[in-house]
Parts: structure tokens; C-alpha cells; sequence
């Protein structure tokens, strides 16, 4: 399966942010697809993930409460938004998917099979 994430930018904070990721090749072995985000000198962190058959989603402490997770399976391709952007959320954001043979959808990166190769979000005044 290969990624592809895009969306990123500079925007403001307060503004939304709606990033997607498209899937391509076997998409149909994925289990779960998952967003992780990486700040300047910070380790990455589990923001969320979806199972994608069941569109149910799990939220770690940077994404409860702020984001957003969904997916539109007939275009492969799920999305992360936030309707208010904060300095904090500025990072380089990946997406990932595990495979149906694990079946993990969890806040551990070695749990996914497959990486995007992130989009980096901004946040400035």
C-alpha cells in the first residue's frame, strides 16, 4: 500500500485544516489507517486512527476533543480536520495504515504497516 498525504501549509491560528491521504495498491487489505504528527524537536505522537471498514475512530490525548477522522473508502482516502488550528498543532503530520492480517488500530507506531511521507502544517499569525 502506498500513501500519499497532503493539505498542509501555513495557515493562522483559529483557522480549519482538513488534510487527506490517498491510498493506492492493495488498499483493500487495510485495517486501519492512522494519523501521527511530529513537532520540532519532539518525538511523533499518536493523534488518531479509523477502522476502515467500520469507520470507528480512537482518539489519543492530542486529537480527543479537537480533530476530526474519517475516510472515503470508494476514493481510498481519509482525512484528519480540526475546526480551529493552534500553535501547538504545527507539525509535520503522517498518515499510516496497518494490514487486515494484525488488525491493529492503536496509538503504537509499530503497529502500522505503511507510512505517507507527511505534510507539514504551519501555524503563524
Amino acid at each position: 500500500v502506498q500513501l500519499q498525504a497532503s493539505g498542509g501549509g501555513l495557515a493562522r491560528p483559529g483557522e480549519p485544516l482538513r488534510l487527506s491521504c490517498v491510498a493506492s495498491g492493495r488498499t483493500s487489505t487495510i485495517y486501519a489507517m492512522s494519523w501521527f504528527r511530529q513537532a520540532p524537536g519532539k518525538e511523533r505522537e499518536f493523534v488518531g486512527a479509523l477502522t476502515w471498514d467500520g469507520g470507528r475512530p480512537y482518539f489519543g490525548g492530542s486529537g480527543k476533543g479537537r480533530f476530526t477522522i474519517s475516510r472515503d473508502k470508494a476514493k481510498n482516502t481519509g482525512f484528519l480536520q480540526t475546526d480551529a488550528l493552534k500553535y501547538e498543532d504545527a507539525a509535520i503530520y503522517y498518515c499510516a495504515v496497518s494490514d487486515k492480517s494484525r488488525g491493529r488500530a492503536t496509538d503504537l507506531e509499530e503497529d502500522y504497516d505503511y507510512w505517507g511521507q507527511g505534510t507539514q502544517v504551519t501555524v503563524s499569525s
